[in-house]
This record gives structure tokens, C-alpha cells and sequence, in this order.
């Protein structure tokens, strides 16, 4: 097949590969879901703010996974079968496309509408599968798990558009199926002959979109207490809750970061390790997102501006961060881990962060509990040669 300047053969990368580094569009791609990202978290605000819990945390779960498993699609992928050509740029252009009309359909399908949602899921989706096919025209050897993917995928889009026609009462029911049959595609693909991502590639991936998120955390921390700051009465409050809150993204960003996150990934390079570690990331991405929302709760709460209990403003912040705590435990240090006292500390510090819901300034004890977990690392850990 003859290469031109806008044109390459898509053939499958080097698993070994040197220096093999996130790209510019890659980056791009990121910078563009997370506006996404922080759209659910908005909405999810809001929904605690007014009380209804039970629908803001379902609806924030379903909008989320459109937003996870668009990334996680295109990142592993990309891994495995970037060419940078023409072609390949504006089939990404799609797929950034599909996840800037997913984030403007949040509000929507905050309000049952998912109308936009599944338009813009569609259209990253059969971007996909244009990629897909492209593959298993340039690369014989993958051409088998190229087209299961490309007919999963499409046959997975089919039923997504279905979805609008069910009656409300089998929404939940039907999302979950449907996202069940998505997550199934590349473990039928895969099985047959698996793609050639490159673990440092995922890792790094995975690790900048953590980043990301994180970045939205501060951010809506920020926009709150600055909202809050303009209601008279709380300056000292105020101060000492964006203190706590610097300090609990910070400390989250050191744990997760603590171990190298292409560990697992090769010493274990199985089918089952992939994915355990590719789909358990939803929880530290959806988490992580969540504690933004949770932290501008309370900020409202210590400013007076919602009717929430104590406990119910606490709630959104230490369940998240408990949830993010049991995540990178399960997906980076494993409950077998040598070092016995992180391998305790990471469950143990998760329930104190829940219990610390029903104490009096439960975020800066969160805050605190995350630090000591910080510290406990830290010192267990002395004298181990620390990755550069």
C-alpha cells in the first residue's frame, strides 16, 4: 500500500516502543472531554444542592460513562494504531465533536432528556468505527479483532439509538445492558488477537486525564468560594475550607501518583489486568470529578445558601474521596501489597474518611485523614528507590 504525505498504511505500533509519549492531538482530545467533564460535575452540584441525591448521583453515573468510555475508546486506540495522518486527524475531529455535544447535552439529560446525549455518544462511536475499519484494512495480522470491534461497536450504537424509544420506566434497566454489551466488545475483540498498546502509553494516558480532573476540582472549589465570598459573614470559614480543599486534591494527586501506573500493566500483562485496570479507572476519574461538586456544597452549606443537614452537605465530598482512596488501593497497591501498613492504610483511612461525615468540620478531617494517609506512604516507603 503506498504511503503519501497525508496518507499512511494504519499498521499496528511497536509495543516496545521508545519514547512512545502522548501527542499534541492526544492532548487536545483531553483538554476538550474535560469540558464534558466538568459540565456533569455542575449538574451533579446542583442536583445535591437541591436535594435530590438519589437522581443527581444516577444521572451523573450515566453521563459519565458516555464522557469514560468515548476517552477510554479513543486512548487505547490510539495507543495501538496512531498514524497522525489526515485521515486519522479528522476522524478525532469527529470524536471531539461527539464529546463537546455529549457535554452540552448534560443539563438535558440531568432532566431526562438524552436525546443530544446519545447523538453526540453516536457520533464518537461510528467515528470509531471508521478507525476500526481502517485498521483492518492496513494490518492483516489485527484484521480479526478489527472487525469485531467495528461490527460491536456499530451493532452497540444501533441499540443506543433504540434507547430513546423505551419507555422512561426501562431506561435504567436498558443503560445498564447497554453499557454492559459495550464493555463486552473488546474483550470478544481482544481474545482473538490482541492489539498492541503500549503499557507506558496507557499509563501516562491515564495519569494526564487524571490530572485533568483534578484541574476541574480545583476549579469548581474555586468558583465557589469565590461565589461565597461575595455573601457577607464567612471570611474565615471560607478561607479555612479552600485550605482544606488545596490540601485533599493535593494529597489525592500524591497517592495516586505515589506508584509508577504502568506497574501492574507489565508485570502482569494479561487480558484480565487490562481491563480490571482500564475500566476500574472509571471510579478514580467519576470520583475525582465528584469531589469538585461535593467541596462547592460545602462552600454553599458554611455560606447558608442551601437547606442541606450537616451530614447530607458532608456526604458528596467524603464518599467520593473514600471511593477514589478504595480505587487506586484495588488498581495501584492491592491488598496483597508487601508493604503491609499502605496495604491496610489506603481501606482503613477510606472508612475514616466516610465516618468523618458526622463529625464537626467533616472536610477538614477528610483533609486531614488524606494528609496522614500521605505521610503513612511516605514513611513506609523510606528508603525505596522512588521511580524518577
Amino acid at each position: 500500500m503506498t504511503e503519501q504525505p497525508w496518507y499512511r498504511p494504519m499498521r499496528a505500533r511497536d509495543r516496545a516502543e521508545h519514547h512512545r509519549v502522548a501527542t499534541p492531538l492526544e492532548l487536545l482530545f483531553d483538554l476538550c472531554f474535560v469540558v464534558a467533564v466538568g459540565q456533569a460535575a455542575t449538574s451533579l452540584h446542583h442536583a445535591l444542592a437541591e436535594g435530590h441525591a438519589a437522581h443527581g448521583v444516577s444521572s451523573f453515573a450515566m453521563v459519565f460513562f458516555a464522557i469514560w468510555w468515548g476517552w477510554l475508546n479513543f486512548s487505547w486506540f490510539a495507543s495501538a494504531f496512531d498514524t497522525d495522518d489526515v485521515p486519522y486527524r479528522l476522524a478525532t475531529l469527529l470524536q471531539i465533536a461527539g464529546g463537546l455535544t455529549v457535554a452540552a447535552s448534560v443539563t438535558g439529560a440531568f432532566e431526562g432528556d438524552f436525546r443530544l446525549t446519545v447523538a453526540g455518544y453516536v457520533l464518537m462511536r461510528l467515528a470509531l468505527v471508521f478507525q476500526w475499519l481502517r485498521a483492518a484494512r492496513s494490518e492483516p495480522e489485527c484484521r480479526p479483532s478489527a472487525l469485531r470491534y467495528a461490527v460491536g461497536i456499530a451493532v452497540a450504537q444501533v441499540l443506543w439509538v433504540s434507547y430513546l424509544w423505551l419507555p422512561a420506566g426501562l431506561h435504567p434497566y436498558a443503560f445498564v445492558a447497554f453499557a454492559v454489551l459495550e464493555m463486552a466488545v473488546p474483550v470478544w475483540a481482544e481474545s482473538r488477537h490482541g492489539t498492541t498498546w503500549h503499557p507506558h502509553h496507557i499509563a501516562e494516558r491515564y495519569g494526564l486525564f487524571t490530572l485533568i480532573v483534578l484541574g476541574e476540582v480545583i476549579l469548581s472549589a474555586t468558583n465557589a468560594v469565590k461565589e461565597g465570598a461575595a455573601e457577607p459573614g464567612h471570611p474565615g470559614a471560607l478561607i479555612s475550607l479552600a485550605a482544606a480543599g488545596l490540601v485533599l486534591v493535593f494529597s489525592m494527586w500524591w497517592l495516586y501518583f505515589d506508584r509508577p501506573g504502568h506497574a501492574r500493566l507489565v508485570r502482569r500483562p494479561t487480558m484480565f489486568t487490562s481491563m480490571s485496570w482500564g475500566y476500574g479507572h472509571y471510579f478514580i476519574f467519576a470520583s475525582a470529578a465528584a469531589v469538585g461538586a461535593g467541596l462547592e456544597v460545602a462552600v454553599a452549606y458554611d455560606t447558608g445558601t442551601v437547606h442541606l443537614g450537616g451530614v447530607a452537605a458532608a456526604l458528596p465530598t467524603t464518599v467520593p474521596v473514600a471511593v477514589f482512596l478504595l480505587s487506586v488501593w484495588l488498581l495501584h497497591i492491592g491488598p496483597t501489597n508487601e508493604c503491609r501498613p499502605i496495604a491496610i492504610g489506603f481501606p482503613v483511612t477510606a472508612v475514616l474518611v466516610v465516618a468523618a461525615s458526622f463529625v464537626p468540620a467533616p472536610i477538614h478531617v477528610t483533609a486531614v485523614l488524606a494528609a496522614a494517609l500521605v505521610v503513612l506512604t511516605v514513611v513506609a516507603t523510606h528508603g525505596e528507590r522512588r521511580p524518577a
